[in-house]
């Protein structure tokens, strides 16, 4: 009789274990509650390519606040909007000269507050841009600091010359390259003196050396909680501060050629520095405390760096302080290409999974206003395909303005028509649509009228001209479309399964086909089969080879483009699921709950057998 219970009870751990390492496969944070921005959707407006409402062509708040309900209904968490703060726009925003002012060209602070209002009534939280590198060079503060005017003489960082050369030019301090082409140092006539820009030359930079600068800049963000912000995402952070030695920077040797090109330096004195986690850790501490005041819901900080890995982690926490509640995750811009294949992305999502610290989660980034648009790298038949990843994947996701209906870069924007700084700094018309980030900012495609329903006057940037077809009208009227899916995945994503469900992923025919499911532990739990066909051809594939016992098995979602529709009457045979080119389908089925029934039967048979016989 002994040895017999211990059988059972062998029997009873190994079923268990088996049950714990499906269900728990590659989230650690499976069991926690999720706070409200962990579990989001959030939205990257590009303000003056949104919605204008008062006809100059510009994008505007009061555009903005038209189309929030477009937003609800497509089931957007948080909106985060880049700059709307008062700047010459030599940068379009990213250069301001007031801090806490709105500019004028996207309207008041009257119709900012007016927005905040509105979103909040929808349950759409409102992410601010923060830009703490840099100001404009118009600024107050660098007027003052010019002029050495007491209290802002180092506000800046300034440098005196190396020398002279023989006409009497002054030389630079460094040999620093800005990232926007040229040297990285601009002499001011007035100051006798260089100071730093590590963009253009209109964006100097602030310096964090200098804790006036420091307390100056959370004032700034004090200030927009006060007015009703849920957060701030906060931009090129890991420029924030350089060595405070003149160091030349070492050329990288990765064939660059030019210079004055960014990509020719090994920027090791310039970005990544130590002392850039710690700002980080104190706006999280004053983020913390102002909720821990105010009360409501969490604040948040977003950190956009575009550094590897561990260098990301860091940004979370460093085991004592915590961080950023969203370094960005750029992974499917910077690793997976439009040749990469199924293996190449489960190889980089699973690591990035396993690196994520314990308690925090991933976000998932296809595209921003800095790089082309996820349908011009992958290419359009694609865009479903990593809508799908995007949405399913454990963590947050986050959106561009205009992926929800596919929209593409407008590669006939003329270098006359160019407005990108990046492209027009180093004047070469040959390399302009290599640099410009223009055609990933064109106008949001609303409708087939006049500008695409963007403007009634003319548009900063001209309207992709295919706007006639693929708008966001159109894909409203049709049967099956990007926004529809897009809008059936953000109502899946509301599911604890995805919310909470562990993650397991495989690759199939050939690495052909990526597919994934998400599964989670308890009675009433539902498993979820993402299949993603990345190739131009049909495949027939056998799931339960990969994820074992499925059965029961219905589509409940599929691209717009799948001929194998949801239908809850029909079943899909898991063996042999034949799946289209660049198609996507995601099954539903009850294993999960079934694998917890299962183990819940054995545990009872063996309880009767062990007190009752």
């Amino acid at each position: 009789m002994g040895d017999k219970i211990l059988q059972l009870i062998g029997i009873l751990c190994l079923v268990s274990a088996m049950a714990a390492k499906q269900i728990n496969s590659g989230n650690k944070q499976s069991q926690q509650t999720r706070d409200w921005y962990e579990k989001a959707i959030f939205y990257q407006i590009y303000p003056r390519s949104y919605m204008d409402s008062n006809g100059d062509g510009v994008g505007d708040l009061q555009g903005i606040t038209s189309k929030l309900e477009h937003l609800a209904d497509l089931g957007i968490t948080g909106t985060w909007l880049s700059p709307i703060f008062t700047s010459p726009m030599k940068d379009f925003g990213y250069d301001i000269a007031n801090f806490t002012e709105v500019d004028p060209v996207f309207g008041t602070m009257a119709d900012l507050q007016n927005l905040f209002t509105r979103a909040k009534s929808l349950g759409i939280k409102i992410i601010l841009d923060f830009v703490p590198n840099h100001s404009s060079n118009l600024c107050k503060w660098f007027e003052w600091s010019e002029n050495r005017e007491n209290g802002y003489d180092d506000w800046y960082v300034w440098r005196d010359p190396k020398g002279y050369d023989n006409a009497g030019v002054p030389i630079p301090p460094t040999n620093w390259v800005s990232v926007f082409y040229g040297p990285a140092w601009t002499f001011s006539e007035k100051r006798q003196q260089f100071y730093l820009h590590q963009f253009d030359y209109q964006q100097p930079d602030l310096n964090f050396r200098n804790p006036v600068v420091v307390e100056a800049m959370k004032d700034v963000l004090r200030f927009w909680l006060e007015m009703g912000a849920d957060g701030f995402r906060v931009d090129a952070i890991n420029h924030l501060f350089e060595v405070e030695e003149l160091i030349d920077e070492p050329i990288n040797w990765w064939g660059v050629t030019d210079p004055n090109d960014y990509g020719y330096l090994d920027h090791i004195y310039t970005k990544d520095l130590n002392e850039t986690y710690d700002m980080i850790y104190q706006w999280r501490e004053l983020l913390d405390q102002w909720q821990a005041t105010h009360g409501g819901d969490t604040r948040i900080m977003m950190t956009e760096a575009w550094v590897n890995p561990e260098q990301t982690m860091l940004y979370y926490q460093n085991g004592t302080r915590q961080g950023s509640h969203m370094p960005f995750n750029f992974i499917m811009i910077t690793d997976l290409h439009d040749d990469s294949k199924p293996s190449d992305f489960k190889r980089v999502i699973d690591d990035r999974l396993h690196i994520i610290p314990e308690g925090k989660v991933s976000n998932w980034v296809l595209g921003n206003h800095d790089k082309n648009r996820v349908g011009t790298r992958y290419g359009a038949a694609m865009v479903e395909g990593l809508l799908a990843l995007e949405m399913g994947l454990p963590g947050i996701a986050v959106t561009y303005y205009g992926e929800e209906i596919g929209m593409l870069d407008n590669k006939e924007i003329t270098w006359e028509q160019t407005k990108d700084p990046q492209a027009c700094n180093p004047q070469d018309p040959s390399r302009y649509q290599e640099l410009s980030r223009d055609p990933a900012r064109t106008p949001m495609q609303w409708d087939r009228t006049v500008n695409a329903g963007f403007s009634s006057g003319t548009p900063w940037l001209p309207v992709h001209s295919n706007y006639g077809t693929l708008n966001l009208e159109n894909q409203k009227a049709a049967e099956r479309s990007t926004y529809k899916f897009y809008k059936q995945l953000a109502e899946l994503r509301k599911t604890e399964t995805l919310i909470y469900g562990a993650y397991l992923s495989k690759v199939l025919a050939d690495d052909n086909i990526f597919a994934y499911r998400r599964t989670k532990l308890n009675v009433d739990g539902k498993s979820y089969i993402f299949v993603i066909n990345f190739s131009n051809n049909q495949y027939t594939v056998d799931l339960t080879q990969s994820f074992g016992d499925v059965e029961e098995t219905e589509v409940i979602i599929s691209s717009s483009t799948t001929s194998l529709r949801p239908d809850p009457e029909v079943l899909i045979d898991p063996t042999a699921l034949t799946v289209g080119p660049h198609n996507v389908i995601i099954l539903q089925s009850a294993g999960c709950g079934r694998l917890f029934v299962s183990v819940t039967l054995i545990f009872a048979v063996i309880v009767r057998f062990l007190f009752i016989q």
